[in-house]
């Protein structure tokens, strides 16, 4: 068996009311899906975190170096793959669409096996988890702190047990919307924060003092993901614990937040650290600094099930007289494609997610969608 074509599908829905984060803007949603081809017709699928375009590009770049390789040698491959562009891209871009690379191969190698990527990872320890909802971003025309109020209470009333509110707004206007938040929900449900890097340390650690009385889980990406000592001064200025890691590349790029202890939950993203691959080195280097992992997830079914995949071959610790389950981060914003690519929506029921037990990924993609939302201007 052996490669035959690498080719991307560009994805895009305008979105009827805009919403941002502290970081980004959103006027559509665009994601790209990798799909590879083996000369025995096998099939492998995955994405890429991030820009769509720019990643779909970077495929395109890597491509020649897969073309008639075996598709098997993933680990081979992924080496090749980095080494080719080490020198000009040792995270960003580079990383993102070597990632959606590298699921496909192993939702090749899966199928090709016969059993789920979970399986090839070291078996399925779970059957399902539970999900948190991310939302509440600020949307354009819109009381945010109403809006939020009101988008987290449905999430409750939907069977989520969690969910996360965006933040990096400035300090006053975040605690009006937590309190909001907690008073239109009560305490039965855990709320985490996420600041997409929005804030300064200051602004960070003033808020964390101030959101511990709402029971926050964590606070995600407080300050620039460059900025470790900034983690580090934030994680001991304030009492919440610290999350980050989406922007965090292979395990080079994780390695001194985990070492230093710069966060208490590492975040890596499949279809941005690395894949299949890279994710394993990463959660293997958190288990040795006594990190948590908490995958991050922001794509469409087919990031959903890499995920979910990963999830079900963690670990829990065998000392907790209860284990520690992985949760799963469930996108709740307008992406109409987000379950349209596959054949077999990926959802939630009141909450708890089904992991595919398939071949592969377990998904299967259902290509009048891929035509239905193709990106325009997308040869």
């Amino acid at each position: 068996m052996r490669i035959e074509r690498v080719r991307t599908h560009l994805l895009e829905h305008r979105l009827g009311i805009a919403f941002e984060s502290a970081s980004m803007r959103f006027e559509k949603r665009a994601n790209v899906l990798v799909e590879i081809v083996c000369d025995d017709g096998t099939t492998g699928w995955g994405e890429c975190l991030g820009p769509a375009r720019p990643n779909a590009a970077m495929v395109a770049a890597y491509a020649p170096l897969l073309i008639g390789e075996d598709p098997l040698r993933t680990e081979l491959l992924w080496s090749c793959l980095y080494d080719a562009f080490r020198d000009q891209g040792q995270r960003g871009l580079t990383v993102t669409a070597l990632s959606g690379i590298d699921v496909a191969l192993w939702d090749i190698k899966g199928k090709h096996f016969g059993v789920s990527i979970s399986t090839l990872l070291g078996g399925r320890v779970r059957e399902s988890v539970r999900a948190y909802a991310t939302g509440s971003f600020r949307r354009d025309g819109v009381d945010r702190v109403e809006d939020n109020a009101v988008e987290v209470a449905g999430h409750r009333d939907a069977g989520f047990h969690a969910a996360k509110i965006k933040i990096g707004f400035g300090v006053e206007e975040d605690l009006r919307v937590i309190r909001a938040v907690r008073e239109a929900v009560g305490d039965d449900i855990r709320l985490m924060v996420d600041a997409n890097h929005g804030y300064d340390v200051m602004e960070a650690v003033a808020f964390g003092r101030r959101a511990e009385a709402y029971g926050i889980d964590w606070f995600e990406e407080p300050v620039e993901p460059e900025q470790l000592g900034a983690y580090r001064a934030v994680r001991a200025g304030q009492p919440l614990p610290v999350a980050g890691g989406e922007t965090w590349h292979t395990r080079w790029g994780h390695r001194e937040a985990i070492e230093t202890r710069a966060v208490d939950i590492v975040q890596p993203d499949i279809c941005g650290v690395g894949g299949f691959t890279e994710a394993r080195r990463v959660a293997d280097l958190s288990s040795l600094h006594g990190v948590r992992v908490v995958p991050h997830v922001w794509g469409t079914a087919v990031q959903i099930a890499a995920a979910l995949q990963f999830m079900a071959a963690m670990i829990p610790s065998p000392q907790r007289r209860e284990p520690l389950e992985p949760i799963l981060e469930f996108d709740r914003t307008d992406n109409p494609f987000r379950q349209a690519v596959v054949t077999h929506p990926v959802e939630h029921d009141h909450g708890v997610v089904a992991i595919p037990d398939g071949p592969g990924l377990g998904i299967e993609i259902d290509r009048a969608a891929l035509t239905e939302y193709r990106m325009r201007n997308d040869p």
